[in-house]
Order: C-alpha cells, then structure tokens, then sequence
C-alpha cells in the first residue's frame, strides 16, 4: 500500500439505544388498577340494585299481606256480628211464638214454654206471672195458635241482645168460636255470654190482646 494512500477509519454501525420503559409501579404484564376496580365497581352497583329491588318487593308484599289480612279480621267479625244477631233473632222468635200458642186445656205445657230458655230469675217471675194468666185463660176455654212473622234486633251492648219478635196470633174463645186474628209483639232480652238465656221478657200480655 502506498504512503500516500490514507488509511481510512472502519466505521462501526452504532448500537440499537436500548428502550426504555416509563415506571409505571407495575410490573409487566399488569392491567392499571383502575381496569381493574371497574368491574368490580359494576358488580356492585348491581347487587345494590338487586338488594333495593327485593327490598322493596318485600315491603310491597308486606303490605299487601297486613291489608289482606286486616280486611280479612274485619269480613269476618261483621260475619260473627252478622251471625249473632240471626242467633238473638231467631232465639226470641221462636220463643215468642212457643209462649203465644195457649190451650186452656193443656195449660201446663204452655207453662213449660213459658220457662223454656230463661234465666233462674225470670223463671220464678214467669211462673208466678203464668198462674194469674191461667185464671184469665180457662173461663174463657182460650185456644190460640201462632205463626212467626219477623224478628229484628233493637239493640246489643256487650253481648246483650234486645229483639222485638212479631207473631200472627188466632185465637179461639167462647165468646169468639171462629177465632179472632192478631198480631202479638215480644220484647226479648238474650245474653249471648250465658249461652243465650233469656233474661227478661216483654209483651206476654199481648198475645191475650192486652
């Protein structure tokens, strides 16, 4: 090689500059935390709406169930109320109709119906009331037949029932062989806490036309 010719330098291709990662606090591979939290966040939102969802369908069922169950209480005890007074009613009809029906011949099972249902106290009164009528009734040869006609409550205070009892009453005597027809009215106190005894009768005087 000639002294003139000049070495040239060898040119070496300069290194690949090495990257370098920002820091993030995470090592490779790692979603952000905030990728990661969303779905989480979601999860709850959902299982908050689904909680107040069956909350509110509880309090509405709730409600519903104390409504049912309050218009239930009150259905039936206008029924037992309803019940009761047919009770009361029905009670001092047939009574009425049992003390309206004289024989003066049989006079001591008009006495027994008289009686039938009432209390100790009104059947010691009945029975003395029943031996004046009877000197009323055989002079007379008295027959009278009776047929229910209605019945209806005129008052109730704890458990003690008043009901006016309507009977058509025909009755039969010397003076009147072809009967004469009337209608008789009872006043019937019943206590539906004593097994319905009758406690005072009004009205025994209308079936002799009193």
């Amino acid at each position: 090689m000639s002294s003139n010719e000049t070495e040239k330098p060898e040119h070496t291709a300069p290194a690949p500059a090495e990257r370098v990662e920002p820091e993030s606090g995470h090592a490779p591979g790692d979603a952000p935390d905030k990728a990661k939290q969303t779905p989480q966040i979601a999860i709850s939102l959902k299982s908050l709406a689904v909680g107040a969802v069956i909350a509110v369908l509880v309090a509405v069922v709730g409600v519903l169930t104390w409504l049912y169950i309050g218009e239930s209480n009150k259905v039936s005890a206008e029924a037992r109320a309803d019940e009761k007074r047919t009770q009361a009613e029905d009670a001092a009809l047939d009574y009425a109709v049992n003390a309206a029906q004289m024989d003066y011949q049989d006079l001591e099972q008009w006495k027994i119906e008289l009686v039938n249902g009432t209390s100790p106290e009104l059947n010691d009164k009945l029975t003395t009331a029943a031996g004046s009528i009877q000197e009323i009734l055989t002079p007379l040869q008295w027959k009278s037949s009776a047929r229910p006609l209605a019945a209806k409550v005129r008052s109730e205070s704890g458990g003690i029932y008043v009901v006016d009892a309507f009977v058509s009453v025909l009755t039969k005597t010397m003076q009147a062989p072809d009967g004469l027809q009337s209608t008789a009215t009872y006043s019937v106190t019943l206590d539906s806490n004593n097994d319905w005894q009758i406690t005072d009768v009004g009205g025994v005087d209308a079936a002799l036309g009193k």
